[in-house]
């Protein structure tokens, strides 16, 4: 999907409105076609002068300006930003990456025939790697999910999910899947500092062995339990480690963290 032809703008110029718009320049979107509101002056020109967009304090006036709106501002906001004279169109493709907020709340604050993407990306898109799913309103046309996934193409993975329903899922895995590695590289990297090695090297390797290994199961295209097995000889180090692993409940406790994610996910949707 060629995205030249729109203009896409962001109300919220927040970290992931940021990120997302700079993925877009990235991709070869004209700066001329990219532009972000926020209510704050120094935000404002500070994503100016990082992006070289055009920004706004109105915010009707970038929707009246946009033909794709991103609606990148907290959840708790996005009622009353919507509620704002001139904000409510029909026109563009509305797009929110608001956290738990349904189509159905997002599209009764719009005008009637609004057509609607929910997604949700996670923060490793500030340095396009994310990982995006979606769903798209029923009124929404091809065109409309294809232009949805390459703004998010622009970011990382985008994967349009097949219910609504499932983006809780997505929440509790690669929406706060984040905060599971970065607990697990602070801990591999406090155990290699345990076991003799300075801190600054235990870190490196740590987030090095991390990202090698996510790009290794990525690119090769095997099962994570081959991959695993290849590193593991008999009676060796790795099985060693592994046992201990298990012993304290390593991937249950990984399970049960994802569908509390997940739990709280729904909860949150339902206030």
């Amino acid at each position: 999907m060629n995205l030249q032809g729109n203009r896409i703008g962001f109300l919220g110029a927040g970290a992931m409105g940021e990120a997302l718009a700079g993925g877009l320049l990235a991709a070869g979107v004209a700066r001329d076609h990219v532009q972000l509101a926020d209510p704050d002056p120094d935000r404002r020109a500070e994503v100016s002068r990082r992006l070289g967009v055009e920004t706004f304090a109105d915010n009707a006036a970038l929707v009246h300006e946009s033909d794709v709106v991103v609606l990148a501002v907290k959840p708790g906001l996005l009622g009353r930003v919507l509620s704002e004279g001139g904000v409510a169109s029909a026109r563009p493709l509305w797009i929110s990456i608001a956290a738990g907020v349904s189509i159905a709340k997002i599209a009764a604050a719009l005008p009637e025939g609004a057509r609607v993407v929910r997604a949700m990306p996670n923060t490793p898109a500030l340095v396009r790697c994310g990982a995006t799913a979606f769903v798209a309103s029923a009124n929404a046309s091809a065109q409309d999910r294809a232009l949805a996934q390459s703004l998010f193409e622009c970011a990382g993975l985008a994967w349009e999910a097949p219910d609504e329903s499932l983006l809780d899922a997505v929440t509790g895995l690669s929406g706060s899947g984040p905060a599971y590695v970065f607990v697990f590289l602070e801990a591999l990297a406090d155990a290699g500092v345990r076991v003799g090695l300075p801190r600054d090297a235990a870190q490196r390797f740590a987030i090095q062995t991390v990202l090698g290994s996510a790009q290794l199961a990525r690119d090769s295209g095997a099962h994570p339990a081959q991959l695993k097995d290849r590193v593991t000889s008999p009676g060796g180090t790795t099985i060693a480690g592994l046992a201990r692993l298990e012993a304290n409940g390593f991937r249950a406790a990984v399970i049960d963290a994802v569908e509390a994610a997940t739990r709280r996910s729904k909860e949150l949707g339902g206030d």
